[in-house]
């Protein structure tokens, strides 16, 4: 069999890319998962949106508080009166007299309530609603540390998946080339520069579609964060992830039912729900204010009655009793209403405990099964560039297809893209374990960020480089790594013994049916 040309290695394709980007001088100012998430916090619409109904929830639930306070009111009024008094009886009886006179009056006037069971529980209630928007406000600050952290590693995973594979495309272009100068020389059929085309050909597409989703994910970031071209930087070289702590399934349930903002939301809930009842019961009740209060009246031409001008100087103190006898049925219905309204909230308190449980569990065992797949592909990719190596080198020596050698360089960069996404998922996943047992906090994100690269400028994305279609490929200038010598098989020789023919089988003896 005619030997083939040695080829370059894959691996020697990646660092010519790689060294080439980093020689080049277009570095991009990048910035951290920290920087990007503070952007976010002033810009996304939706947390934007979530602090405002926090503020507003806060100053309605201080309004609750007015009812026990005491209630302050200054009044003031000028009135003139035109009067025709008509005498009925006596002297001058059928005769009238015009009076006219002017009254002025101000005062101040206090209310505080003694006894309002109703208002004690709406102030009872504004607390736990000030409470309630401190866990909604929560649940928002996790859901935008996780929707940033999404965004970032879906841009660093393009960007990866697409230098992958604009490096496959160097390598299979190399191949490329390699089968037409074969086929040129006669030592190697056309097939083989066809099998190579086609890969080729293949790779192109998946170029396109790795930079159309780059792009994509580049403007779901920059919407996010309100920051125009946005670099994330990327992980460090080897990557430290971090692990699931305490590695106990139950102890991160139990922490999420004492902690879960949701689940202190629906407590709180309940809560409220519980207050009401009281509310509703407080129409039975009487209710006991007390008054004060001090009001000048002012007559400068007399009254009605008298023609002397007076001032009045009035200070006034007192209770004041209310004693509900009858609502028809008003206070009953509403005593029932608010009693279904509890037990539909301890069922919503019910349902929270058990889709928090759930979700923890299951980001729990997302992310073992992430730490586990990383470490399966991580082997994988020490398993396919071997096997690489030993179709290439197989191929060398006449004992590979052109095929094996494209077909173990796609296992080996579908690896490697795979495991830089399971990467990717583990981090995120972590994040996700910790917003699902409801602990998820910016120091969480802190550890996440200390695993990205120290220096603050990455190269931008490998430029598409490589052969066009129907072009011959140019060699990657690598030196090609020596090729130890394989030493020949002993074969022995083939010496089959004669095969025997089997004899054939005595024929059945068939017998006559009887004739009727």
């Amino acid at each position: 069999m005619p030997s083939r040309p040695r080829l370059s290695p894959l691996s020697a394709a990646l660092a010519t890319t790689f060294a080439a980007l980093l020689a080049s001088p277009a570095l991009t100012q990048a910035q951290t998962l920290n920087e990007l998430y503070e952007s976010a916090r002033g810009f996304d619409a939706t947390y934007q949106g979530a602090r405002a109904q926090y503020d507003a929830s806060i100053a309605r639930a201080a309004q609750a508080k007015a009812g026990i306070l005491p209630a302050v009111g200054l009044t003031a009024g000028v009135t003139r009166s035109d009067l025709d008094i008509e005498t009925l009886t006596g002297t001058g009886r059928g005769t009238s007299t015009p009076r006219d006179f002017t009254t002025q009056n101000v005062g101040i006037n206090a209310t505080q309530p003694l006894y309002r069971p109703a208002n004690w529980a709406t102030y009872e209630q504004g607390k736990r609603q000030a409470d309630i928007a401190q866990a909604v406000l929560t649940i928002a600050e996790q859901d935008l540390i996780v929707r940033v952290s999404q965004a970032y590693f879906d841009v660093l995973a393009s960007q990866d998946s697409l230098a992958l594979v604009r490096a496959q495309k160097v390598a299979v272009a190399e191949q490329l080339a390699s089968a037409k100068r074969n086929f040129e020389v006669g030592t190697s059929t056309i097939t083989d520069s066809r099998e190579a085309q086609a890969r080729y050909d293949l790779v192109i597409a998946q170029e396109i579609a790795a930079e159309n989703d780059l792009q994509v994910k580049k403007v779901v970031l920059d919407q996010l964060v309100g920051r125009p071209g946005s670099v994330p930087v990327p992980l460090t070289v080897p990557v430290v992830l971090p692990t699931a702590t305490p590695a106990d399934i139950n102890a991160w349930v139990s922490q999420a039912d004492e902690v879960h903002p949701a689940i202190k939301q629906a407590r709180l809930g309940l809560d409220v729900a519980g207050l009401e009842v009281d509310k509703a019961k407080a129409g039975h009740k009487p209710t006991l204010d007390a008054n004060l209060g001090y009001n000048i009246t002012r007559n400068p031409t007399g009254t009605s009655t008298s023609t002397v001008g007076t001032r009045v100087n009035a200070t006034t103190v007192g209770v004041t009793f209310n004693m509900p006898l009858f609502a028809g049925f008003a206070t009953e219905n509403r005593i029932k209403e608010t009693l279904a309204l509890e037990d539909q909230s301890r069922s919503v308190l019910e349902g929270t405990r058990r889709s928090v449980a759930q979700a923890t569990r299951a980001a729990y065992l997302g992310l073992v099964s992430g730490a586990g797949q990383v470490k399966a592909l991580e082997a994988a990719e020490a398993s396919s560039q071997s096997a690489l190596d030993a179709n290439r080198l197989g191929y060398q020596v006449g004992v590979r297809i052109n095929i094996d050698v494209l077909n173990s360089q796609s296992q080996l960069y579908q690896t490697k893209r795979d495991l830089a996404q399971a990467r990717y998922n583990v981090l995120l996943g972590n994040l996700k374990l910790r917003q699902a047992n409801g602990t998820l906090t910016t120091d969480d994100m802190n550890a996440i960020n200390a695993t990205l690269a120290s220096n603050g400028s990455v190269p931008a994305v490998p430029p598409a480089i490589g052969p066009d279609r129907g072009t011959t490929a140019p060699a990657v200038p690598v030196t090609p790594p020596s090729i130890p010598v394989v030493p020949p098989v002993p074969v022995q020789p083939f010496n089959p013994p004669a095969p025997t023919m089997p004899t054939a089988p005595v024929p059945p003896v068939i017998l006559n049916p009887p004739v009727r």
